[in-house]
């Protein structure tokens, strides 16, 4: 039996994915449509972890020339021709032989152009432009340049003691168009600019304070590499957000945009239904495409569903090490989703209202606009409902014939991620009012079911229910347990624990207040209809058959406190025994 190729989880570099026997999921028709529908500037706009960087890294090795000159005779021998070998573009047969391998490219990632101050994230572009710059040593010793532009070309690459890049900043404003004009000048050829994540320099100055002196900096920079570049074939750039034309693509013609919304290239991003099934099959892994379908498809670009391929290549590679694996949440450790609590800390009752709605399962109608600016993003909630939908927390599940949009949340994971940014809103929010808080959990000390329940009810009533019926009653139980935990977690001395076992299972809640001698056992049940006393009555007799207190007891607890909570939508029902 063949060793099966491996998985390429967080390898975003074309020529390693396909010379070190990774599987690869033919992105390459991207090509092709790209030629066919010539545009001098291309935006790719997607949420992060659907294959942006690596399809910027395709382009590059299908581009880009090699150093010899010659190399432009029509035999081609440039050794990047074998990377796409058997892939969907090897195919084309004419236009691989008019433009791969062909052009100088100019490739960057803005990625780490950031910083706490301007002067910072300006440092750390000069640092990846001028390591850009670095690849193309050979002009130093080029014929086709005059001894001015050498000048230049050492400029971009100069350096100080320290390995600091020392253009000055009218270079810097400068540089792609001066990198371009030699690289043009040496090979006969027009440049091909590749940009990656062109919107992250904007979004950290914006939370850093410099926003105004980095949108003009990046205005001027993009101006000159795009606008007044006589030696630009075509440029790529891709982002998470379409930063509006009037803030930094200021005067560009022929500048076309292609966001989630577009039918254009929506296949190139993401996996497709078939590609997942694909990857499944050659693993033999499809015993797992429902939950994989469940956890991580249900993405709406243009008219096509999509799967996360981050998600999907992360999962099945914790299926290689693991078959017995359940679907977890990778997505969300890529960054560190402060959209959402931005949201929540600015939604207003209704956004809350639809936010419960969308957790439900339900969808909600909203005006979506894709150009904004970054001071756009706070200005009011319906813009940050825009902002949730091209960063990929919220998917179009139709396309709507006039101004509004139907956004639903499109998966399992994503679903995850809002419950646990919102308990986490909560627990800030609760923790304002310590007196309240340390009020509310005394009740439990104290017996106090009344209190217990009018405080209970009154937190449920800030937060957001779960409530969907496609949703397993355990995860609805599940979000009032969280709340609850949440709200214990901050009293000195209670030792809680999630799920404990003690007697003959395991209890929801259960607490030791040890300088008391004081325990505290309590099960949650979800009132299906509003049952309220059937479901108390359900979970105080499952604490009793099943000896819920015993381990409490066991640890000298003298007093032991047993509670039976049912809650429906933002209502609750408590009862001790």
């Amino acid at each position: 039996m063949a060793m099966q190729t491996k998985l390429p989880v967080g390898i975003e570099n074309f020529r390693e994915i396909r010379t070190g026997g990774f599987y690869y999921v033919d992105k390459t028709g991207l090509i092709k449509t790209l030629l066919e529908n010539p545009g001098k500037v291309n935006l790719f706009t997607r949420p992060r972890r659907f294959g942006k960087t690596l399809n910027m890294s395709m382009l590059k090795y299908y581009f880009e020339a090699g150093n010899d000159i010659m190399s432009f005779d029509n035999v081609m021998t440039f050794n990047n021709v074998t990377l796409f070998d058997g892939l969907e573009i090897s195919k084309e047969k004419e236009l691989c032989e008019e433009y791969m391998g062909k052009f100088p490219v100019i490739s960057i990632t803005l990625k780490g152009a950031t910083g706490e101050s301007f002067e910072d994230a300006k440092v750390m572009l000069r640092r990846i432009i001028g390591k850009e710059a670095m690849r193309f040593r050979f002009l130093l010793e080029s014929d086709r340049i005059d001894d001015a532009e050498r000048s230049q070309y050492e400029a971009l690459v100069s350096m100080d003691k320290k390995g600091a890049f020392t253009m000055s900043d009218e270079l810097l404003k400068d540089s792609l168009q001066t990198l371009s004009q030699l690289l043009q000048k040496h090979y006969g050829r027009d440049v091909i600019m590749l940009i990656d994540e062109y919107d992250v320099p904007l979004d950290k100055a914006y939370q850093s304070g410099y926003y105004d002196s980095m949108v003009e900096l990046v205005r001027i920079l993009f101006g000159n590499a795009f606008k007044t570049n006589d030696s630009l074939k075509f440029a790529v750039l891709t982002g998470c957000l379409r930063i509006t034309k009037e803030s930094i693509f200021t005067g560009l013609n022929n500048f076309n945009v292609y966001t989630v919304k577009d039918v254009q290239y929506n296949e190139y991003f993401g996996f497709l239904d078939r590609e997942v099934q694909n990857l499944l099959k050659y693993y033999g892994f499809m015993e797992k495409y429902d939950a994989i379908k469940k956890w991580y498809d249900g993405y709406n670009f243009g008219k096509l569903e999509v799967y996360c391929p981050w998600d999907v290549v992360s999962y099945c590679h914790a299926l290689r090490m693991e078959p017995s694996t359940e679907p977890q949440n990778y997505w969300v450790n890529t960054s560190s989703n402060d959209i959402i609590r931005r949201f929540l800390s600015r939604a207003k009752t209704a956004d809350r209202n639809d936010i419960e709605q969308l957790i439900n399962g339900n969808s909600i109608k909203k005006i979506i606009r894709q150009e904004l600016t970054y001071r756009d993003l706070d200005s009011n909630s319906d813009n940050l409902w825009s902002i949730l939908f091209t960063t990929g927390y919220l998917t179009q599940r139709s396309v709507e014939t006039g101004e509004l949009t139907e956004l639903v949340i499109p998966n399992r994971e994503i679903q995850w991620i809002f419950i646990r940014q919102i308990r986490e809103w909560f627990k800030w929010e609760t923790e304002k009012n310590m007196e309240k808080l340390e009020d509310f959990c005394r009740a439990f000390l104290e017996n106090d079911t009344a209190a217990i329940e009018e405080g209970f009810n009154a937190y449920l009533k800030k937060t957001i229910s779960i409530r969907d019926t496609n949703v397993r009653k355990e995860m609805k139980e599940n979000f009032y347990h969280g709340i609850l935990l949440g709200l214990f977690g901050n009293m000195d001395g209670w030792d809680v624990q999630s799920n404990a076992e003690s007697g003959d299972g395991y209890s929801d809640i259960s607490i030791e207040i040890e300088d008391q001698e004081t325990g505290i056992v309590i099960e949650l049940k979800y009132a299906e209809n509003a049952s309220f006393d059937t479901a108390c009555r359900e979970a105080m007799k499952q604490i009793n058959d099943r000896n819920y207190g015993e381990k409490l007891a066991d640890d000298g607890m003298t007093t032991i406190r047993k509670y039976g909570i049912a809650c429906y939508k933002r209502r609750c029902k408590v009862i001790s025994g």
